[in-house]
């Protein structure tokens, strides 16, 4: 194998991944595995004893319903909604990353000066990573909604 067909081999692969989508019934799949999720979080916070593994438990479950929604196709999917997902998700890494500059340093600001300093600063991968897939699949609607 020559340096062009690995080349070629690799793109084709990259490119096959790239375009990997679920059908459009797992949008309706992933949207209910978020409600059912976040319905459990706030009714747990209610309860008295909250088991730390169930907490981390649904927050892996309820980004995996995130992503399922990200990855679903619309009923029509054709160029324009595929140039639409691609700048959402290009809106979304770009917000995910002012958000994870900006977060810490909000924190620091609010738990010195303007309340008590605080040492449980838990700045973690879940706010992370639901926030860009929660705004991928905002700016994703209202793309949709404006072309």
């Amino acid at each position: 194998m020559n340096l062009k067909e690995m080349r070629e081999c690799e793109r084709t692969k990259i490119e096959k991944w790239s375009s990997f989508q679920l059908a459009n019934a797992w949008k309706l799949r992933g949207t209910v595995i978020c409600l059912l999720i976040f319905g459990t979080m706030i009714a747990l916070k209610f309860t008295d004893s909250e088991p730390l593994w169930l907490k981390d438990v649904l927050r892996k479950c309820l980004l995996i319903g995130l992503l399922i929604v990200t990855l679903s196709k619309e009923k029509i999917e054709d160029e324009m909604v595929t140039t639409l997902r691609f700048k959402a998700y290009t809106l979304a890494f770009i917000m995910a990353v002012v958000y994870s500059l900006i977060q810490p340093l909000a924190d620091y600001v609010v738990n010195n000066f303007i309340l008590e300093a605080n040492k449980d600063n838990d700045f973690s991968y879940f706010q992370v990573l639901s926030f860009m897939l929660i705004i991928q699949i905002m700016f994703f609607e209202i793309l949709k909604r404006n072309r």
